[in-house]
């Protein structure tokens, strides 16, 4: 998330910005919503959904119940972002429901799993996607050099290298050219719309695949249960499907948000819930679940049967391209998150630094890619995957659990999609979450545990130093 995840564009503190202007409209929110939700999941997770579920029919399932979980959370936020029509999404819903500190803590989260931990991911996928022509950066040979530390492993190899300088690459252009880092997103997001229109209309059209592969179940390589491997399966889901909550972060800016938020969230999340839908029968046309499994480059594999060696070399290309849509925004929009919170003395100070010749937030923009770069080495994309995935879950929820105390306060506007059959559609919400939470507990111990880490690690900052600093400033020290 890509942040992406949740949290990929710029959102601006608590307090609404006199300069932003409401100039987006329906359709703008729309196309934006989808922009943001397109990204690394869906082009990597199928595979390891194949090994953990073993049926063709589970694993384009289960992308769908992901699609009603994010239309229940869009519905949910577009009430929220109706009432609090300033960017900011979840800082703000948190910070007003549960106090500063979860803002805060909501900041620390968006630096190591809202960006930081997505642009690593994607890193690790494009590398995965060259391998069609650079065998070495294949999943299998990576670990050229394993060093065990006890709560993690060290990973130093060709695809860790490559991961690393690509992030380094668009770490430094985020700093040094800020004028081209616009209009090379715009290139690399089309690329990447492009590449999905063309794969989907030539696989169905001239593809050589096999509609028997929808027959034919796969040998699961998990010994969990098929129920609780399914919830913890859906953090890869809502991992792919994060971005749905992407209009909220430009609240600010859109025009009639009472009317135009709730539209923009559920179209932009049933139009990419049809794309996935679509992208994973022709995984599964192209590739039998057996084929796939442990795939992150599943639509390069899938490229390969279907059109052939060189044909599909070409799609893989344009896959690891598109990846770097992701990449290049993560490095432009993460760093002007932790700007606008420093800013607003809600981050650390030394993330509001410019740069006096470049204008780019140089501090922000090199620490998040220092953070990359050591979750490449310790971590796998499997392991990125359900680290970035738990959290976004996690936060999503509270901002979702805050509906029960916002709608006790007098003059709040309440969306006429959500008091449909209320408290159904933020209940469910709520307890599908909690239900994957018992299951990844149980089953993906470490990411559970570092994911704990993480929120813990937010808290004693703002603890040990923001409270404190809050504190000095209000008695004049």
């Amino acid at each position: 998330m890509s942040r992406n995840g949740r949290h990929k564009e710029v959102f601006l503190g608590t307090t609404p910005q006199t300069g932003l202007q409401r100039r987006l409209g329906t359709l703008g929110t729309t196309a934006f919503v989808v922009s943001n939700m397109i990204g690394v999941g869906i082009f990597t997770t199928t595979g390891f959904l194949a090994g953990d579920l073993g049926q063709p029919q589970l694993v384009i399932g289960i992308w769908l119940v992901g699609a009603a979980l994010a239309l229940a959370g869009a519905l949910c936020y577009s009430e929220l972002g109706t009432n609090f029509p300033r960017s900011g999404g979840e800082y703000v819903y948190l910070s007003e429901a549960w106090g500063p500190a979860w803002g805060f803590i909501d900041g620390w989260i968006s630096f190591f799993a809202g960006f930081s931990a997505p642009t690593a991911a994607a890193a690790l996928a494009a590398a995965a996607y060259l391998a069609h022509f650079f065998p070495s950066l294949a999943a299998d040979s990576t670990a050229v050099w394993a060093v065990p530390l006890g709560f993690a492993h060290l990973r130093l190899g060709v695809a860790q290298g490559m991961a690393c300088s690509l992030v380094a690459v668009f770490t430094a252009i985020n700093v040094v050219d800020v004028s081209r880092v616009e209009k090379l997103q715009v290139w690399l997001t089309g690329t990447k719309l492009v590449v999905i229109g063309a794969f989907l209309l030539l696989g169905f059209s001239i593809g050589q695949g096999d509609w028997a592969h929808f027959a034919m179940p796969a040998q699961r390589t998990v010994a969990s249960s098929l129920a609780s491997q399914f919830a913890v399966s859906l953090i890869f889901v809502f991992y792919g499907y994060s971005g749905w909550n992407a209009a909220v972060y430009v609240a600010e800016e859109v025009r009639d948000p009472e009317r135009t938020l709730p539209v923009a969230l559920v179209a932009g999340t049933l139009s990419v819930a049809v794309i996935y839908a679509a992208l994973n029968v022709l995984y599964v046309y192209a590739n039998s679940l057996d084929d796939m499994k442990g795939v992150v480059a599943v639509g390069a594999l899938a490229a390969k049967t279907l059109f052939g060696k060189q044909a599909g070399g070409v799609f893989s290309a344009a896959m690891a391209v598109s990846l770097l849509a992701t990449i290049n925004a993560m490095c432009l929009i993460g760093p002007r998150v932790y700007y606008a919170m420093a800013r607003n003395r809600a981050f650390f100070a030394t993330a509001a630094r410019v740069h006096p010749r470049w204008k780019s937030p140089w501090v922000a923009v090199i620490a998040q890619g220092a953070c990359c770069c050591l979750l490449i080495v310790t971590g796998t994309f499997e392991s990125l995957g359900y680290y970035i995935g738990f959290l976004l879950f996690l936060f999503s929820a509270l901002s979702v659990l805050a509906l029960f105390k916002f709608r006790k306060r007098p003059g709040w506007k309440r969306s006429r999609w959500v008091s449909y059959g209320y408290p159904v559609i933020p209940l469910a919400y709520v307890a599908m979450n909690a239900w994957v939470f018992v299951y990844f507990a149980r089953l993906r111990g470490w990411e559970a545990f570092w994911s704990v880490l993480t929120v813990a690690g937010g808290a004693l900052s703002y603890h040990f130093h923001f409270r404190k600093q809050s504190a000095a400033t209000s008695q004049g020290v």
